[in-house]
């Protein structure tokens, strides 16, 4: 690490000392011996540490972190044959899911642990009304969702499988939760934040450089937490981001917070990134910043959700489906749906599919 007085000072930091003192006394420092100490964030960053400098192998851990958590959800179920069914909804609905991954995100890992949860609730409340899950009746659904949240909708993901694997009626169906129209920035508000952004002193560079890929590109918070320096170009003469499949040039002075950002990238001064590729590097060792973390620090100066909308619902009045879709690395179906929300007309455009990928340059 370049700086090893950042180092000694985190390791005489009483709760690290005595973590790793406890550490000491392991026979073999493997992950299993990990997992039996007490369960801390200075366990899991010490575990980052020595996965990073190939002191143990890298695992999955929020596929190894569900598998725990499913094992105590499960003893939450009240009767033998629900918690028959919940079981098998977690080992072939989710952790088969789980398995196929390279790696499992955070949003897979949270919507499963909900949606484990909320069937839970409603296989106890079954029980506590006399009824098995196979002998579930609309009228049930209907009065379960009455009188409770409307996070109760989740269960929808629990009946689809159920009805998927014969448990009940394929009819059966939850009354889907409506939700509000999301609140987008108009043009004029967007194009008054970049320009801020262009000029301010108060934001990091690398959340300048997030806020661009949010406000001028519509994208996704996740997904930018995701870049790796392999997908961004930078010369004298230009920066360059690969979003989708097409290499976007970044006009000046959008491009500075970038340059700035490769030049002195975060993290860069510690143990926890010895090799890492990540653009917007994380305090966990080897990971990319958490994207609920970005977003939170982006809120200060506006909603990172209302401006991807805002911005792709302006471009989708100027542009085709195809090539925001392909420039952007969207789908065409979510591209479309918000043309048709801007009620742009994107049909003369379908011969813009043979145009050139560098077209966005």
């Amino acid at each position: 690490m370049k700086r090893a007085n950042s180092g000694l000072t985190w390791i005489q930091q009483p709760h690290v000392t005595d973590f790793l003192r406890e550490l000491a006394g392991s026979p073999d420092i493997t992950h299993a011996s990990l997992d039996q100490l007490p369960a801390s964030a200075t366990r899991e960053y010490v575990r980052g540490l020595l996965v990073e400098h190939n002191v143990l192998p890298r695992r999955d851990e929020l596929n190894t972190r569900f598998t725990g958590w499913a094992g105590q959800a499960i003893d939450r179920v009240t009767t033998q044959n629900h918690r028959d069914i919940i079981r098998r909804y977690i080992r072939w609905h989710h952790q088969r899911r789980m398995n196929q991954m390279d790696e499992v995100t955070q949003g897979t890992f949270l919507r499963a642990k909900q949606s484990v949860t909320v069937a839970i609730e409603l296989l106890n409340w079954l029980t506590e009304h006399g009824t098995e899950l196979t002998a579930i009746t609309q009228a049930h659904l209907d009065c379960w969702q009455a009188e409770g949240p409307s996070t109760r909708g989740i269960a929808s993901r629990f009946l689809d499988w159920a009805a998927k694997t014969n448990l009940i009626d394929t009819s059966l169906k939850l009354q889907p939760h409506r939700r509000g129209t999301s609140p987008r920035l108009d043009a004029a508000k967007q194009q008054e934040i970049v320009q801020n952004l262009t000029h301010t002193t108060t934001m990091s560079p690398r959340d300048r450089a997030a806020a661009i890929l949010v406000l001028v590109f519509g994208q996704q918070v996740s997904d930018v937490v995701k870049l790796t320096w392999d997908h961004v170009t930078v010369t004298e003469d230009e920066v360059t981001i690969t979003l989708g499949i097409v290499e976007i040039a970044l006009a000046r002075p959008l491009d500075e917070p970038w340059r700035q950002l490769a030049a002195a990238p975060t993290h860069d001064q510690t143990a926890a990134h010895p090799n890492s590729n990540w653009v917007f590097r994380g305090g966990a060792p080897g990971r990319h910043l958490r994207a609920s973390s970005l977003t939170e620090r982006l809120s200060s100066a506006f909603s990172s959700r209302a401006a991807r909308l805002g911005t792709l619902h302006e471009l989708t009045k100027v542009a085709p489906v195809a090539i925001i879709a392909e420039a952007l690395g969207y789908s065409p179906v979510t591209i479309e749906r918000h043309a048709i929300d801007s009620s742009a007309n994107y049909g003369q455009y379908i011969a813009s599919l043979t145009l050139p990928r560098n077209h966005a340059r």
